[in-house]
């Protein structure tokens, strides 16, 4: 298939964007093209790459943290502990509260959706080729936040937390009240009050995984066109430089996904006010 790209570029780009799904009513491998519903289906190398990313980094800084040395650190621990104080300082800077929770999961959610990010600068043909030459898969798509699934499941973790200490914190009542009594405070507006505040609470999970899932589909795009439209020669013109571009993309995007999380987390901890 990946050979094809020179007859045939439109079939080369549809096969780069498909799934290995498994049907999980027979958990089977779907073959690209077959029709399968959606509630039975789990895009298998999407929740691999995911795990396989989050074991790396939890091994990473699981392995660094039970060698840290308290004279001169090695470049790794260097690394993280850049990592750690860049982390810290947002989260003081934007958290309005004290929550042990909030650092850890800002270092997890930055540097596992930069993981996933980074997968997009490896060759777009290198792991399709292992796939089908070695294990005779049909499809694999290696970057995890190109795929809607995972980013809007990550954002629904995150709307969880929102709805579990707006609820802690405020209580039901204070709860109630933000969604029926702002940005008019009279209980004439209450029904347009929750409309509005209702669709504004939507609109946080939504947007925290769209956001991310549309850079990162866009990006692999462009790597697949340039790889189907091409010759090899002309590739590395603009695969080289998109590349270099590309990296502020991924590390920006991780950004973004953590400093929307703190800001959503600090406005849901924050103390009612009748």
């Amino acid at each position: 298939m990946i050979l094809e790209k020179v007859s045939d570029p439109q079939k080369y780009i549809s096969h780069h964007l498909n799934h290995l799904q498994i049907d999980l009513r027979d958990f089977k491998i779907i073959q690209p093209g077959t029709f399968s519903s959606c509630y039975w289906t789990l895009n298998l190398d999407s929740i691999i790459f995911s795990l396989i990313l989050g074991s790396f980094f939890l091994g990473i800084f699981y392995m660094v943290g039970r060698k840290i040395t308290k004279g001169i650190p090695n470049k790794l621990q260097t690394a993280i502990e850049l990592i750690f104080e860049f982390v810290n300082s947002n989260v003081k800077s934007m958290y309005q509260g004290k929550n042990s929770l909030i650092a850890p999961l800002s270092l997890t959610v930055f540097v596992w959706v930069f993981l996933m990010n980074l997968m997009d600068l490896i060759p777009i043909d290198f792991f399709p080729f292992i796939s089908e030459e070695i294990f005779k898969l049909p499809a694999v798509r290696i970057v995890p936040s190109a795929d809607i699934n995972i980013t809007l499941s990550m954002s629904l973790g995150v709307f969880v937390l929102i709805l579990f200490y707006t609820i802690k914190i405020k209580g039901c009542i204070g709860f109630l009240k933000e969604l029926t009594l702002q940005p008019f405070n009279h209980p004439v507006f209450s029904v347009f009050n929750f409309i509005l505040e209702f669709v504004s609470l939507l609109s946080k999970p939504i947007s925290l995984g769209l956001r991310l899932f549309g850079n990162m589909y866009a990006g692999e795009m462009i790597f697949i066109l340039i790889a189907g439209l091409l010759p090899w020669w002309l590739q590395c013109f603009l695969n080289v430089p998109w590349a270099i571009f590309h990296i502020l993309i991924i590390s920006l995007q991780a950004f973004i996904f953590m400093v929307l999380t703190i800001v959503y987390l600090s406005m849901a901890s924050q103390s009612h006010k009748d």
